[in-house]
């Protein structure tokens, strides 16, 4: 079986470090004496021509005076230098190289143009190139440490790959001092050549790994970022922090690293999208990766909490409501059982409060009811050493319980409160393999990452298709409305060209005349008939009710040639340099049950098109009710994507308002996602408000900005990940006349 292409990085069986040298505080040296107190099991080649010998091993002048095969390079040579270094290394035939220097993109133009140079030259040379300006690789198995970290690693299943060299050497030392280990540690730095995508490709199918934890500043290539990330989460747990969060820390992170940093809500959702879970502290880091690794699955989002003391029943509980996870509605039959084994002032309810005095046998019995009720999907078990309490005898109920009478499998998570006297019942959890916690909300974290793990995971199972499989779309006589557009040299469609793209899609949409003067608003009135809605039409202008560019509910004849007159005088007034086009005249939409939604396409610099669902009207970045989601959508993406926001509460029966009709709406998304996914043209669209309710969804207004393609002229090459292709899809016929449908596979096809 062919090996991977990073195996030399990970696995080598010679290391030669560029730089080595006998100066206690050069990098160099630090790489060297690492490398030898790890224990390398290779062959290890100091490279410095001012030496023969360092550390007590020989040294080379260069990478070709030495007469053998070289797996890995380490350089930590000033930047201008390292081109000549790689051209040695590509002539030697050296299987890759980590270039731990600076002085690269990092610095500016001068250190991009470096830094392309010696990607190209690494390319060339089919050398794969980690960094530059990174930490060093480090695999404990083989005794692999090229870093210029002080900490010692000890050898675990968790492997831990990031950008930053800082963040990894204080993790590194964290780590050291909690007794953590890893697998794998890769600091790639610049990610100029080598980047996650890759490495995650490695990692997914690497046996010494359990668990991958990423830490993130910034993603230069979405596609390769996504299919590497999708790849490792479909077959381990990912587990993933990332900084750059708020604007100061994305100007940080940007010139920290030299790569673009994408909106947050775009990261989150991609992240989603490719079935991993991401965390927002260090400490969240490996609580995650501790919970997830242990091959605990959840099949619900419902939490039950069992403790001894009503305070820390109460934050567990709050922390659930925050992170909304449901507390599970015990059946009538578990608050029978409950009530036999339990004092009669206990709670009847979930937190199961078993009370202060409770003993080993109480915790075994309730951990047994509890784990019994089918609408329970995972359990915390809390407790505070009071004065009738034996924390281990107690452990070891919990631990019984969750062995002997849990034939489901489901999750049980132990929070022992205290230091001294619970040390031993958190020493018994972690010998049975249960995850234990300090704090009630670590424990709802907890069972928070295998919920959202298990929605991530069946978001990642899905492939849509480009196009939905209702009416085909108008593509091609929508992209001639924006050809059109464009060869005018006009970015922002009329309000009748934008409503012509959607009703390509077959978007349901309001009909609207455009008109230019008094007269014609009248004429085009009475055709559609009173009341009327008008509104000014121009590229220009985005909000326009802010400029009394909106009239709604005009019903008099007369009232529509007085509101023409006022709005474009007004209009003209605010924005005398605006292209206007006039005023469209639309009927008044009689929908009384209608709420108003808005959705849209945005373009993001890193990840490309996502969609945007939420509240919609005039107040929409007042409320700041949305959810985006990166397309290709179908039907399941979007009824999570509805799902995630307060307004899909609004879109539920409520007093004498009607449940809106969410299949409507669910087709309406997928619409978006064509849009998104055929015309890479389309760099904006706003429809606010898409009006709801039982009858279905229309479109009210709408705005389209577009540009010509910035990205691969290839289909979908615009797009982070690429739709499942429907066009590869035939039938054979077997010579006995049999048909076969022969198609690419799709994840619910086999487990991998």
């Amino acid at each position: 079986m062919k090996k991977h292409y990073l195996n030399k990085v990970f696995e080598p069986q010679s290391v030669a470090i560029v730089g080595a040298s006998e100066r206690e505080t050069s990098v160099g040296a630090q790489v060297l004496r690492n490398m030898r107190e790890g224990g390398f099991s290779g062959v290890i080649y100091p490279v410095n021509p001012k030496h023969a010998t360092i550390q007590g091993l020989t040294a080379y002048p260069s990478i070709s005076a030495i007469d053998h095969p070289i797996d890995l390079v380490v350089i930590a040579i000033p930047a201008q230098h390292i081109p000549g270094v790689l051209r040695e290394c590509g002539e030697h035939g050296v299987g890759a190289a980590v270039v731990l220097s600076a002085g690269f993109a990092e610095i500016g133009k001068r250190g991009q143009a470096l830094q392309n140079e010696i990607v190209d030259i690494a390319r060339t040379n089919n050398v794969p190139l980690v960094g530059p300006n990174c930490l060093g690789v480090i695999r404990p198995r083989v005794g692999l440490n090229a870093t210029f970290a002080k900490s010692s690693v000890k050898s675990g299943k968790v492997a831990l790959v990031a950008q930053s060299g800082a963040f990894c050497t204080a993790l590194l030392d964290w780590a050291d001092s909690n007794g953590y280990g890893f697998s794998a540690v890769a600091s790639l730095g610049a990610t100029a050549d080598i980047g996650f995508g890759d490495v995650l490709d490695y990692l997914a199918v690497d046996p010494e790994t359990t668990s991958i934890l990423l830490y993130v500043e910034g993603v230069s290539d979405a596609r390769s970022f996504m299919s590497g990330l999708r790849v490792a989460a479909r077959l381990k747990p990912v587990i993933v922090v990332k900084s750059g969060r708020n604007e100061s820390g994305t100007r940080a992170a940007v010139s920290h690293t030299g790569a673009l940093v994408g909106s947050d809500d775009v990261f989150d959702a991609a992240v989603q999208r490719a079935g991993a879970v991401r965390v927002q502290t260090v400490n969240q880091l490996f609580a995650a990766a501790q919970t997830l690794a242990s091959n605990t699955r959840v099949e619900g989002p419902g939490l039950a909490i069992v403790t001894n003391g009503g305070g820390p029943g109460v934050m567990a509980a709050d922390r659930a409501s925050d992170l909304q996870v449901p507390l599970a509605e015990l059946a009538p039959e578990t608050i029978d059982k409950l009530s036999k084994v339990l004092p009669a002032h206990w709670s009847h309810s979930d937190p199961v409060d078993i009370l202060g005095d409770a003993d080993s046998s109480r915790y075994r019995a309730a951990t047994e009811i509890v784990l019994a009720d089918k609408k329970v999907d995972g359990l915390l078990v809390l407790l505070t050493p009071q004065a009738m309490t034996d924390p281990t005898a107690c452990a070891d109920g919990v631990i019984e319980a969750a062995r002997d009478c849990n034939p489901g499998g489901k999750p049980v998570l132990a929070c022992w409160m205290g230091e001294n006297l619970v040390n031993q019942g958190r020493a018994r959890f972690a010998a049975a393999g249960i995850p234990h916690f300090t704090s009630p909300e670590g424990g709802v974290d907890a069972f928070g990452y295998l919920a959202c793990y298990r929605r991530n995971q069946k978001a990642l199972l899905q492939a849509p298709t480009p196009l939905s499989k209702h009416r085909e779309p108008d593509v091609a006589g929508a992209r001639l409305i924006i050809e059109h557009a464009l060869g005018e040299r006009r970015y922002t469609l009329s309000n009748t060209e934008a409503k012509a793209v959607l009703r390509a899609f077959h978007i349901p949409i309001s009909p609207s005349i455009n008109v230019t003067s008094a007269g014609d608003a009248l004429i085009a009135a009475e055709s559609v008939g009173l009341p009327v809605a008008m509104k000014i039409n121009s590229p220009d202008i985005t909000h326009k009710s802010d400029v009394g560019g909106v009239r709604l509910n005009i019903r008099e004849p007369h009232s529509v040639r007085t509101a023409f007159r006022e709005m474009t005088e007004s209009v003209r007034s605010a924005y005398p340099n605006a292209q206007v086009s006039g005023v469209t005249i639309e009927p008044m939409l009689e929908r009384p049950h209608a709420r108003e939604i808005m959705i849209g396409i945005a373009h993001d610099p890193v990840f490309g098109p996502v969609i945007s669902f939420g509240a919609g009207g005039t107040a929409v970045e007042i409320f700041a009710d949305s959810q985006v989601a990166l397309p290709p959508l179908n039907e399941y993406l979007s009824r999570e994507l509805i799902r995630g926001t307060r307004a899909a509460r609004y879109l539920k029966r409520f007093r004498n308002l009607p449940e809106a009709d969410i299949a409507k709406l669910t087709d309406a998304l997928q619409r978006i996602s064509e849009i998104a996914c055929e015309l890479p043209e389309v760099q904006e669209l706003d429809i606010n408000p898409l009006l709801v309710d039982e009858n279905g969804v229309v479109a009210v207004d709408a705005r389209i900005v577009v540009a010509p393609p910035q990205t691969s002229t290839a289909h979908y090459g615009h797009m982070a990940i690429h739709p499942y292709p429907p066009e590869l899809e035939t039938t054979w016929q077997l010579p006995d006349g049999t048909d076969v449908a022969v198609r690419p596979i799709r994840p619910e096809d086999a487990e991998i």
